[in-house]
C-alpha cells in the first residue's frame, strides 16, 4: 500500500509518497502560497498516486478535537491567509481518502517513535529549534492532546544574566521560541546562526535556554527520551553544553538511569531530517486503520 505525506509548513510544503515501512519513494517541495493556490497543487500531486490515506503534519495552531465544528482547521495562525482554514476538509473533499492530522512537530515525534530514537519506548519528546520552537509529545504510546496540542515552545524562561535581548516572540518577551529560535539568534548577534559557529558565547547562551526548557519538560512530562532537531540543532557543538547545563540546573533532584546517561537521553534527530514526513506516513496508516 502507498501512503501520502504532507508536511505543511509556513514557508514550504513537503509532499511525499511512502510505504508502510516508512520508506519515502518520492518527494517534492512547493512554496506555501495562498490556500487556494497551494491546496490545488497538493491535490494535483496526490490525485494520481494511488495512495490509500494521507497524513498531514501542519503548522499551527490547529484544531485536533474530532467533535469540534472546526476539526481539521488551521486556527489562530499569524499567517492571515491560512487563519481559520479547513485544510483537512478541503483536501478530503478532493481526494476522498482518510486523512490523519496533527501538528508538524507531533508528526516528527511520531516518526521518531515509530522508526527512530523513541522506538520501543512508551514516551518521548521531539523538540524542533529552527525558525520557531515546537515540542511534539509522545506519551503512553500515543501523541498527546488535551484542550489543545502542546505549545511548549512558548514556555517562559529566566533570562541569561548577560542577555539584554528583548526576544522575537510577539506574545512573550521571555519564551523559549523568542529567545532561542533561529531568528532570535540572528537578531541578537546580527549574524545568521551558521556564521557564528565558532563563537563560544553564542552557543553557551543558546544552550542555557534550551537546557532550561528541557529541565521543565523533564519535570512535567518525565519522557524516556528527548530528541532535538531543527536547523539550529545542526550546530552539534550545542549537545555537550546542553547536557552539562541540564545537569547543573537539575542539581541532583531527579535520579534515574536516563539522568545518569545524558549522552543517550538527550540526542539528535535520527532520521536524516525525514522524521516529519515519516511521521506523516504513520499518521496516514493510523487513520486508515480507524476507518
Amino acid at each position: 500500500m502507498l501512503f501520502g505525506a504532507l508536511e505543511a509548513g509556513g514557508t514550504k510544503m513537503v509532499l511525499a509518497v511512502g510505504n508502510e515501512n516508512g520508506e519515502i519513494l518520492e518527494q517534492i517541495s512547493i512554496p506555501t502560497e495562498t490556500p487556494s493556490v497551494t491546496v490545488s497543487k497538493i491535490v494535483d500531486y496526490f490525485k494520481d498516486k494511488n495512495i490509500v490515506a494521507l497524513g498531514i503534519g501542519s503548522f499551527g495552531p490547529i484544531d485536533l478535537d474530532r467533535i469540534s465544528k472546526t476539526y481539521g482547521f488551521i486556527t489562530s495562525t499569524p499567517k492571515l491567509a491560512w487563519r481559520n482554514y479547513d485544510i483537512v476538509g478541503n483536501i478530503k473533499n478532493e481526494l476522498q481518502i482518510p486523512i490523519g492530522f496533527d501538528t508538524d512537530v507531533n508528526a516528527s515525534a511520531l516518526g521518531e517513535a515509530t522508526w527512530g530514537s523513541i522506538k520501543g519506548l512508551s514516551s518521548g519528546i521531539y523538540i524542533t529549534i529552527g525558525t520557531g520552537v515546537g515540542v511534539g509529545v509522545y506519551m503512553n504510546g500515543e501523541l498527546l492532546h488535551g484542550m489543545l496540542h502542546p505549545e511548549a515552545g512558548h514556555i517562559l524562561l529566566s533570562k541569561h544574566p548577560k542577555d539584554n535581548f528583548e526576544g522575537v516572540c510577539p506574545y512573550h518577551p521571555n519564551c523559549l521560541e523568542g529567545l532561542a529560535s533561529g531568528p532570535s539568534i540572528e537578531k541578537r548577534w546580527n549574524q545568521k546562526a551558521y556564521e557564528l559557529k565558532d563563537q563560544t558565547e553564542v552557543w553557551e547562551m543558546e544552550a542555557f535556554y534550551i537546557a532550561q526548557g528541557i529541565v521543565n519538560y523533564i519535570l512535567t512530562l518525565a519522557p524516556h527520551k528527548i530528541v532535538l532537531g531543527g536547523g539550529v540543532m545542526h550546530q552539534e557543538q550545542l549537545f555537550p553544553s546542553i547536557r552539562k547545563q541540564v545537569t547543573e540546573l537539575m542539581n541532583g533532584y531527579v535520579n534515574t538511569p536516563q539522568m545518569e546517561d545524558l549522552d543517550n537521553y538527550i540526542v539528535p534527530a535520527s532520521l536524516q531530517d525525514n522524521q516529519g514526513i515519516m511521521g506523516c506516513i504513520q499518521l496516514a496508516k493510523l487513520e486508515l486503520n480507524k476507518n
